[in-house]
């Protein structure tokens, strides 16, 4: 059973206590019952604060996608921690391009953002608000804490399980923050709840306090593909920590490849399996892939957001794609946001000349070209994500439970992915790494694209460039493209060009500086611990 399906969200109110959260503004329901004095005193009230933890990756508030908001933000829905998660990996890339001109946001397409821009304010805000969130937990949830309550030794033994879920999901956020903002504000459970100024903490003391949270919270977690659906797991730990080590090189300058190979292979043994249909991990229904290691819920009727895969679904529709929203995409209609650039599309001209079924763009009415950003008929739309399920011969189709808000759910951690890490990782020279089995877990993602063993590639054809080519292309819409991108140097400068990147049609120059984004100019102005990026 979905974890959305039985946790009710409790109305919460969490003390935000460092200057650089003054701009969130928490909205308890009752300001004068809820605190963390009354809030923690039995196993369902610990339960019902690690869903407020979980449902931070993906709800904005306590009801539904508009009413008492996590963060005060003049449009509850942008402030989705997927959602803007997203904006800030996929729309700077070759993967996406947004039509909308909301102020700030054309600038994600040509690498111009400035360290006021609202968008990385809101991704900024809101994975702190998260971390703060995991923070309180971890804090109620201490030794001398369940001590001091009248719980049973089983009790006791499920919160600790749910503390280090806790503290992986405050890594997972810490993550997002060192990939995305490099040197950050640093604030723990140890630190007294008060207003006070935290101090910035460098990218390699985050990248070590990461990694060794991760590996202090393994043996406390529950067993690979043992936990309640939608919850993380010791396999969720080893992908963050794979990520960690295969990025080493952008956060500290070290490389960590073998500890990489290392991690994918503890996933690679845990028992998950390749689901044997791409689409049926973006569809309707994906929560029963044996592929997906760690997935972000959604539900149509339970979960309400303008984020998530809701987002993603309707805002990667537009023109005549409306014609079929209601009886194929499973929605109400489209926002006519995103599509692709041309340079993404020729991913798919593949060296072997077979047809990759994971190319899922939808081209009637569009160009391939994208000579006006602004106009979604300009670029391939995609339709991966669907609120619906087709059967391969097409005689049956399921819709969600909701056409305004859906239900198919967001692999955030696939073995898809473990594949890739580990072959790219074996190519960089990392320890332990076997260029046979790489080629063979390439292969077996690329059977299944293309249903039989035309598309193979070679060991010769097996390079790094290649690689990055099939992140690409099993990747594409997962919010990976960025950091993929920045890793192979890349994402900025000249060495890879696409559509509107430096703000002209056929691509320019970009500044490295825009390899992280800015810390919000106001966290800035109020913390004078704090040093902005470089060059912002």
């Amino acid at each position: 059973m979905k974890i959305k399906n039985y946790i009710i969200l409790l109305a919460l109110m969490v003390t935000l206590f460092s200057s650089c959260f003054k701009d969130l503004n928490t909205v308890p329901l009752d300001e004068d019952e809820v605190t963390s004095a009354n809030l923690f005193n039995n196993l369902l009230d610990y339960k019902q604060f690690l869903a407020k933890t979980y449902a931070g990756l993906s709800l904005t508030g306590q009801e539904g996608p508009a009413g008492h908001p996590d963060i005060n933000v003049s449009d509850e829905g942008f402030s989705s921690y997927l959602r803007q998660y997203w904006v800030h990996q996929e729309i700077p890339t070759d993967e996406a391009i947004v039509a909308w001109t909301d102020p700030g946001l054309p600038q994600y397409n040509f690498q111009e953002w400035t360290s006021s821009s609202d968008f990385a304010e809101m991704m900024y805000y809101r994975i702190f608000y998260q971390i703060t969130l995991c923070n309180e937990f971890i804090r109620n949830a201490s030794d001398e804490k369940l001590s001091e309550k009248d719980l049973s030794d089983a009790d006791i033994a499920e919160i600790k399980i749910y503390r280090d879920e806790a503290r992986l999901l405050r890594a997972l956020s810490y993550w997002h923050a060192l990939d995305l903002f490099g040197s950050v504000p640093f604030v723990t459970e140890e630190d007294d709840l008060g207003a006070f100024l935290p101090q910035q903490i460098t990218k390699k003391d985050l990248f070590d306090y990461i990694e060794s949270e991760l590996i202090d919270i393994e043996s406390g977690l529950v067993d690979a593909r043992q936990n309640e659906y939608g919850r993380m797991d010791k396999a969720s730990a080893w992908m963050l920590l794979a990520k960690l080590y295969l990025n080493a090189i952008v956060y500290t300058g070290e490389t960590k490849n073998t500890e990489c190979i290392t991690y994918c292979n503890k996933i690679i043994e845990a028992g998950y399996t390749l689901d044997d249909r791409y689409q049926n991990l973006f569809w309707l229904g994906n929560e029963t892939s044996s592929e997906i290691i760690f997935a972000i819920p959604m539900d149509g009727i339970n979960s309400k957001t303008y984020g998530g895969t809701t987002f993603i679904i309707h805002a990667g529709t537009g023109g005549s794609m409306n014609d079929i929203a209601p009886s194929v995409l499973g929605i109400d209609g489209g926002w006519g946001g995103h599509r692709v650039t041309p340079q993404f599309v020729g991913l798919f001209s593949d060296i072997t000349g077979a047809t990759d079924t994971r190319a899922m763009f939808y081209t009637d009415g569009q160009t391939l070209e994208v000579d006006d950003y602004s106009q979604f008929s300009n670029g391939y739309a995609i339709d991966k994500f669907r609120n619906s399920w087709i059967s391969e011969d097409g005689n049956d189709t399921i819709l969600g439970s909701n056409q305004t808000f859906v239900d198919t759910d967001f692999p955030l951690f696939r073995l898809a992915d473990v594949y890739l890490m580990y072959a790219e990782a074996t190519l960089r020279g990392g320890t332990g790494g076997d260029v046979t089995t790489a080629l063979g877990y390439v292969n077996d993602l690329r059977e299944r694209a293309y249903n039989d063993e035309s598309g193979n590639i070679t060991e010769g054809q097996l390079t790094l460039d290649f690689i990055l080519d099939e992140r690409g292309r099993e990747l594409y819409w997962e919010a990976q493209r960025r950091t993929d991108l920045i890793r192979y140097d890349k994402f900025t400068g000249t060495n890879y060009l696409w559509a509107w990147k430096g703000g002209v049609q056929a691509g320019a120059f970009t500044d490295a500086k825009y390899n992280v984004y800015p810390i919000p100019a106001a966290e800035i102005n109020a913390n004078p611990n704090l040093h902005q990026n470089q060059d912002y």
